[in-house]
């Protein structure tokens, strides 16, 4: 059940992560041989998609012993959790080479994360989102940073230890301060240069050591755009996992309208008011347009477009 009324894309796993189980070998052994067990693939970051019986995509579910022979072993498997009682791993594979065209024929099509939220149902993409996170994670991290030997997984994949000085690794997740800048009833965006020709979106920047989140917010704030928060209020979080961020979504007053684009992170700015906002949203604003549903800057926008 979701702790509030408002999810964003790739947040609401329904999967039981059962993390009391990860450190219990034997269970996890007995679940991934076992027939009622289930295993979904990723390759190269894509997930295995089928269609369902009512014509939209779901997950491929595969049997988890199959899931296992394709994982080789344990440095490619990761336990996602329970659905009720039935145990569900992941596998990562990599490689040019399509497994669709190979041991999978038959069995789904592998598509990005980014296209699947649009047609995944809301629970399946958190799946996929969390299991993409931890396998980019796992892959950039087989060696101990603290000596730098090898490290190997362990707790159903949830942990790396290092084999030389036995350092533990757990997965990592970068904070983002993301906030949408208001001033009366005006709100700013901005666009960067990289961005589809056209797009405005809300401001963001990573959380820095020793700062709190209404301080990032503003820091963000002041050297992007020249703007001085004055008051910041939470709306809600999104896991993103492009790699492993954890977007803060924020509304942040500010105290004058003289915003000024720093040309390196902004290349403009523009004020909406509350129907140029929503005009915006509907795609009824030419030349311009603001990111999709999925992605929690719309949802900001949107948010406070509908205030009373």
């Amino acid at each position: 059940m979701p702790l509030n009324a408002f999810q964003n894309t790739f947040a609401g796993n329904p999967l039981d992560r059962a993390s009391d189980r990860r450190k219990d070998a034997a269970w996890l052994a007995e679940r991934l041989a076992s027939d009622q067990s289930l295993g979904m693939v990723l390759w190269n970051g894509k997930a295995l998609v089928e269609r369902s019986s009512s014509g939209g995509m779901q997950i491929a579910y595969l049997p988890s012993r199959l899931v296992e022979d394709l994982s080789g072993g344990p440095e490619r498997l990761l336990f996602m959790g329970l659905w009720q009682d039935t145990a569900v791993f992941a596998v990562d594979l990599e490689g040019p080479a399509d497994p669709t065209d190979g041991p999978l024929q038959g069995m789904g099509r592998f598509e990005d994360a980014r296209a699947l939220a649009a047609s995944l149902p809301s629970g399946e993409i958190a799946i996929v989102g969390t299991a993409k996170g931890v396998f980019e994670w796992r892959r950039k991290h087989r060696r101990c940073s603290v000596c730098g030997e090898a490290t190997h997984p362990t707790e159903g994949g949830w942990k790396r230890e290092c084999s030389s000085c036995s350092a533990e690794h757990f997965p990592r997740t970068d904070p983002v301060v993301i906030m949408l800048a208001v001033h009366g009833d005006r709100c700013m965006l901005g666009r960067q240069e990289i961005w589809p020709a056209g797009m405005f979106s809300a401001l963001a920047g990573f959380l820095e050591p020793g700062e709190t989140i209404e301080e990032a917010c503003a820091r963000e704030l002041f050297e992007e755009a020249g703007l001085r928060a004055t008051s910041v209020r939470y709306h809600s979080t999104q896991p993103w996992p492009f790699p492993n961020s954890l977007m803060i979504g924020l509304i942040a007053e500010v105290d004058g309208d003289e915003a000024q684009p720093d040309q390196t992170e902004l290349s403009e700015v523009r004020w909406y008011t509350r129907a140029e906002a929503r005009a915006l949203l509907a795609g009824e604003i030419k030349g311009s347009f603001a990111p999709g549903g999925m992605a929690i800057a719309h949802q900001l926008i949107r948010a406070w477009a509908e205030e009373a």
